[in-house]
């Protein structure tokens, strides 16, 4: 009996020791695969200097979307041309007014400095110092609203980058002489067409208006709402928040039509078309609404996909203009998310989310965590960046650079996915 026992307890002993190895194993298997999943991105953090997490959670988001990213980083070095621009400006004793700096400059250093890779974060001091130049509302370090601060840099870049246009030739980097047109716009340079009828005569009038991003508000129906829906409740979609703007609406009787057919203020309706989209969609939800007098942030959750965001349906597509050889596809994905945390437009804390070559990450200031497409899709979105699949830019933005693994030159990303 007693021997028995002794291999009973042996055979349990071995079946354990061998179990364990397979868990062992398993283990082994998923540490493994968490460290690929989650290894850390090439990019670094930004440290906060005060509040700027607005201005972190903004350049993470256009750092990581390649196109943009890429042209800026590999534009020449531009300091000669700050110490012409200086000595320029000095003799008009003109110093304090921003006009002797290139924002451009420093932000083509930050984005060069993130993707180096060598630091968990860097300093943006130089940028803000600039920033403080060129727009003097953002001096000083209370909190700013993300979405100002974006288009503050869109339109800053946009300008100086028309001013640089007296160097094109065929190797230039800068665009080229024909129209108005840079990165900027050409990323994330839209037109919308609005359309107003007027309700007496049926007189219709038709304006296109250039934008680098479209604001969207949460409709009525779901904007007082705070908590997630139960179940069996509707769930707002950001499809919700396109089909609001671009339906069609009858303007107050505060906003009557001048009608040049009638010649005086008649009752109308106005409707919304995207004429052209842009290669890179930048949708902005407003999350903030003035009552009385302050300003209440909208604490609706509105869902979005990360994959194939079809544009379609918002488009004019029978014109002749969206049928070029630009045009791409209307279905996008989604490459970066800037969110909002806290409950006041003037208080809170930025945070932003990105996807670098499939993995998604979180962008906390100094901080940059790996996480999944599942947790993204969870936040209450602020701003969302999405990127054509079929994105067409003329040659001379499609930036190609030397790879360091094997020494090919190689696009910044493929024109079609």
């Amino acid at each position: 009996c007693v021997n028995h026992n002794h291999n009973d307890s042996r055979g349990k002993l071995e079946r354990r020791l061998s179990s364990d190895s397979l868990e062992n194993d398993r283990k082994h298997k998923k540490r493994k695969n968490d460290y690929h999943k989650h290894r850390r991105p090439r990019t670094s953090g930004l440290r906060n200097l005060g509040n700027t997490c607005f201005m972190n959670a903004v350049l993470q988001s256009l750092s990581n979307i390649q196109e943009f990213c890429g042209y800026i980083k590999q534009l020449p070095s531009l300091e000669d041309k700050v110490l012409k621009a200086k000595k320029i400006h000095i003799s008009r004793k003109t110093r304090d007014t921003g006009e002797d700096v290139l924002l451009v400059e420093e932000l083509r250093k930050t984005l060069v400095a993130l993707w180096q890779g060598t630091k968990g974060a860097i300093s943006p001091e130089s940028l803000f110092s600039v920033i403080w130049k060129v727009v003097p509302r953002f001096r000083g370090y209370q909190q700013q609203d993300a979405h100002e601060f974006m288009r503050y840099l869109l339109d800053r870049l946009h300008i100086e980058l028309l001013e640089l246009l007296p160097y094109p030739n065929n190797n230039s980097p800068y665009i080229g002489p024909k129209g108005k047109s840079t990165i900027v716009t050409a990323i994330f340079g839209g037109l919308l067409q609005s359309e107003v009828s007027c309700l007496i005569c049926r007189m219709e009038s038709k304006k296109h208006d250039p934008f680098l991003d479209l604001s969207l508000d949460i409709p009525a129906q779901f904007s007082s709402r705070i908590t997630k829906p139960k179940d069996g409740e509707p769930v707002c979609t950001l499809l919700d928040c396109l089909a609001s703007f671009t339906e069609l609406e009858e303007l107050e009787d505060s906003e009557l039509y001048m009608c040049n057919n009638c010649k005086q203020r008649q009752r109308s309706t106005k409707k919304f078309w995207i004429r052209r989209l842009p290669n890179v969609l930048c949708l902005h939800l407003k999350r903030f609404r003035w009552s009385m007098f302050c300003r209440l942030k909208v604490e609706t959750f509105v869902e979005f996909p990360v994959k194939g965001l079809d544009m379609n349906t918002y488009v004019l597509n029978n014109l002749h203009e969206t049928r070029g050889n630009f045009s791409g596809s209307n279905v996008y994905d989604l490459a970066a998310v800037i969110v909002h945390h806290g409950s006041g437009a003037g208080s809170g804390h930025y945070t932003a989310y990105a996807t670098h070559e499939g993995q998604w990450y979180h962008f906390n200031d100094s901080t940059v965590t790996a996480c999944d497409a599942e947790t993204v899709m969870r936040c209450k979105a602020y701003i969302l960046f999405y990127v054509r699949r079929e994105i067409r830019l003329p040659d001379s933005l499609c930036v190609r650079t030397q790879s360091s693994l094997n020494g090919r030159h190689h696009l910044s990303r493929h024109l079609s996915v």
